[in-house]
């Protein structure tokens, strides 16, 4: 079986890409990332948020419910919580499936 290795994208990448592109020093691309990142918890929290032509955001509320281990059969509840639901644009889900 092919094994497929997870590869995580951080902040420090992100910023060190933005700079290859835009040429700008790393320190204000670092800052660049941290703030669009706190905007945009900021905006998911208040509200359903949509960035045009690459996804949705929006935090839903899942109810308590029961749940249960599959090993030993035990059964405990799960408290009630806030999830967010992300769904990528149809454009974007497109250039993925082309790759």
């Amino acid at each position: 079986m092919l094994k497929i290795k997870k590869i995580n994208l951080t902040k420090k990448d992100i910023s060190k890409k933005i700079n290859l592109v835009s040429g700008l020093p790393v320190f204000y691309t670092n800052k660049i990332v941290d703030d669009l990142i706190n905007i945009l918890k900021v905006q998911i929290k208040q509200e359903t948020t949509n960035i045009k032509n690459f996804a949705s955001f929006k935090v839903i509320n899942k109810k308590e419910r029961i749940g249960r281990n599959p090993k030993s059969k035990k059964t405990y509840k799960i408290n009630s919580m806030k999830s967010l639901k992300v769904v990528f644009s149809k454009r974007i889900v497109k250039q993925i499936k082309e790759l």
